[in-house]
């Protein structure tokens, strides 16, 4: 197993929701660590750079408008297998389609306004870590 990285976001409708917590218990329970944390609240050119990757997609209007209608949690989550362990915790993007137990599942409301979003490979990760945090601002465990 390898010691990873990876960018977790609590997206607005959890936080209004306030399951912060309850999201944050999941990851911890499941052997990741909090590395990094900070609220923010995105702006539409931050959005725009953030999820330019999906810019042709139908959906991405509708992502851009809900990424930035409240504040967000960012974080930085590691340990062991941390892409893919996140990515199980989440669950499938759509929550119809989610594990029973999965963070998706358990809490999402619908495919576009997910309750979370999860780096999906190490190469991604670096790169979304990056948007968000300074490497001064990262307290891990390992380097």
């Amino acid at each position: 197993m390898a010691l990873e990285r990876t960018l977790s976001i609590i997206k607005p409708g959890a936080v209004r929701r306030n399951i912060i917590g309850q999201i944050i218990s999941r990851f911890e329970s499941s052997g990741l660590r909090i590395a990094a944390a900070r609220m923010v609240r995105l702006d539409r050119e931050q959005a725009e750079r953030f999820y330019a990757v999906h810019r042709e997609r139908p959906f991405y209007p509708e992502l851009i408008a809900y990424m930035t209608e409240g504040p967000i949690l960012v974080m930085v989550l590691e340990g062991e297998d941390a892409i893919v362990k996140n990515r199980a915790i989440m669950g499938s993007t759509d929550p119809q389609k989610a594990t029973p137990g999965t963070i998706r599942f358990d809490l999402g409301k619908n495919t576009t306004r997910n309750t979370v979003h999860g780096s999906d490979a190490p190469e991604t990760a670096a790169v979304e870590i990056a948007f968000f945090f300074k490497p001064d601002e990262i307290c891990g465990r390992y380097a």
